[in-house]
């Protein structure tokens, strides 16, 4: 028989007031396709990690090509030929994109010669990079593209993908199935994490099921349905989201012809953005990452404060009143709240607990004087992690110490339980398990019927159609027409991502225009 590539035998792994992983034994042969699938919290993550050597088990055994190995850190991992793409992303904000690859390939390589090679990579696999931008100026989708670059450059043996697809189109989704594919069939055996099951199912030919750090199952996932494979991972069906349309109110964001200049040399100017979004309804915005997100994002919420008033008129105005030349501080006393694609280090401050954490964007806990009540302050952080279930020891617990899907559900939670009158939401499930997305989406369609306005920014088509009463693409910077979420298709919305789309008199959805002559009526 041929020897498994890469073989755990009783792995465990124990934190300070929670085990990780027990007693878990994982099988990988060589070129297959293996997903790992579990619920946020299940202890994947973990267990990639003590495989790369950036974890250290308490028991247990990893053999690697038949033999049992001590992998003490990613080098070594990197040397047997193990490569992993992480989740939350491992890049210096202020060395370029060639600079981070370089670290992790053998320095007699010129950085040269790095560049080269990304350039030639990024071509073949579809993944569009700059190897000269700083990080710090990439959107998250666009680092997600150096992680799997700098992975892919190292020619591994087992590589180990964490929740790779999670800000990526479907269309670059696709090209990166046709390279997975390929590496399978050239020996290359992959570790596959993702809360998408339909992508398990497209690519993986074997399944191991965690729940609550222990090994419940292995199944072949091409001879599953998505709906066994949630129940295998968190023991039910998710609800059926109920999306009931429903007539908008008035205008709560407004925003007119708003052009900007990029910031830094590798953004995007914004070319006379419009839009609104009424009291009422979910407004979606589609696009490939990198064409305009992050400006866009920025001016709204408060972070750019450059647009002011153009041609006579308030590019940003909120329920009438104009808000462009104001940060984010009173934007939110005045209803608006943000939760941006980045979780660590701008949703949330990684060294603080879940209760500090809370006081970047709520103050009810703070009384006169500036002095904060901390049992009201841990009080409000239980009430979060109850009701949206975020898996953490309590409210004490380091924003950094939970799992990415646990700590967007707490970011989440954080802006949607202050009833808002504005939410604007940029991926709002990302990397989180199908029964916590749809707790999410649940959540923001409860926001949308109790009257508040929802933008929601996503790079996950399917999320789009199923919150969304209108949607718009984003491209280059410019903004397309509306569309009601009746009349939008895959298809035509994948068009609109390349930037074109027909003439705006002609393609605007006549639903937002009927219920604009309404509201002026009244």
């Amino acid at each position: 028989m041929t020897t498994p590539l890469l073989s755990l035998q009783g792995i465990t792994k124990r934190y300070p007031g929670v085990v990780a992983n027990q007693d878990v034994s994982l099988t990988v042969m060589p070129g297959q396709a293996h997903a790992v699938l579990g619920e946020n919290g299940a202890g994947k993550s973990t267990l990639m990690k003590i495989i790369y050597g950036s974890v250290k088990p308490d028991e247990g055994q990893v053999v690697f090509n038949g033999q049992p190995v001590q992998i003490r850190n990613p080098q070594e991992a990197r040397k047997l030929g193990i490569s992993m793409v992480f989740q939350h992303f491992s890049l210096f904000d202020t060395l370029t994109v060639a600079e981070n690859v370089w670290l992790g390939l053998d320095k007699s390589l010129s950085l040269a010669e790095v560049t080269e090679r990304i350039v030639a990579k990024a071509s073949e696999y579809g993944l569009d990079l700059e190897p000269e931008r700083p990080v710090h100026t990439l959107s998250v989708g666009e680092m997600q593209r150096v992680e799997i670059i700098r992975a892919l450059l190292t020619e591994p043996k087992l590589l180990i993908l964490d929740e790779p697809t999670s800000v990526l189109t479907p269309q670059a989704v696709e090209k990166l199935f046709v390279v997975l594919h390929k590496l399978v069939s050239q020996g290359v055996s992959i570790l596959y994490i993702s809360h998408k099951l339909h992508e398990i199912r497209a690519l993986c030919t074997a399944c191991t099921v965690l729940r609550g750090g222990k090994l419940t199952g292995v199944c072949d996932p091409r001879e599953e349905t998505n709906a066994s494979l949630s129940r295998l991972m968190i023991g039910a069906e998710p609800p059926a989201l109920q999306h009931v349309a429903r007539a908008p109110g008035e205008v709560v964001l407004s925003v007119q012809g708003l052009s900007l200049t990029r910031q830094d040399p590798f953004g995007v100017d914004l070319d006379g953005i419009s839009l609104q979004v009424r009291a009422g309804e979910v407004v979606g915005l589609a696009g490939v990452s990198g064409n305009g997100q992050k400006e866009l994002m920025w001016a709204l919420s408060g972070e750019d404060t450059r647009s002011g008033v153009q041609c006579g008129v308030a590019s940003v105005s909120l329920s009438g009143q104009a808000v462009a030349a104001l940060g984010p501080v009173p934007r939110r006393q005045m209803g608006l709240h943000f939760v941006p694609e980045e979780r660590l280090g701008r949703g949330a401050v990684p060294s603080l607990s879940l209760s500090q954490n809370l006081l970047l964007t709520r103050s009810e806990a703070v009384g006169a004087g500036g002095w904060v009540r901390m049992s009201a302050l841990a009080d409000q952080a239980r009430s979060i992690i109850d009701r949206f279930k975020v898996k953490a020891s309590g409210p004490d617990a380091a924003a950094q110490s939970l799992s990415g899907g646990n700590l967007q559900k707490f970011i989440v939670g954080r802006e949607i339980s202050a009833a808002p009158k504005l939410l604007i939401v940029s991926q709002p499930t990302w990397g989180v398990d199908v029964g916590a997305a749809a707790q999410i989406r649940a959540e923001i369609l409860a926001l949308r019927d109790a009257g508040c306005a929802v933008l929601v920014v996503s790079e996950e088509l399917e999320e789009l159609f199923e919150l969304s009463d209108r949607l718009h693409v984003i491209a280059k910077g410019r903004l397309s027409p509306s569309v009601a979420r009746a009349e939008a298709t895959v298809e035509r919305i994948g068009e609109w991502m390349s930037g074109l789309w027909p003439d705006s008199s002609s393609a605007t959805s006549a639903a937002p225009a009927q219920q604009g002559a309404q509201h002026a009526a009244a």
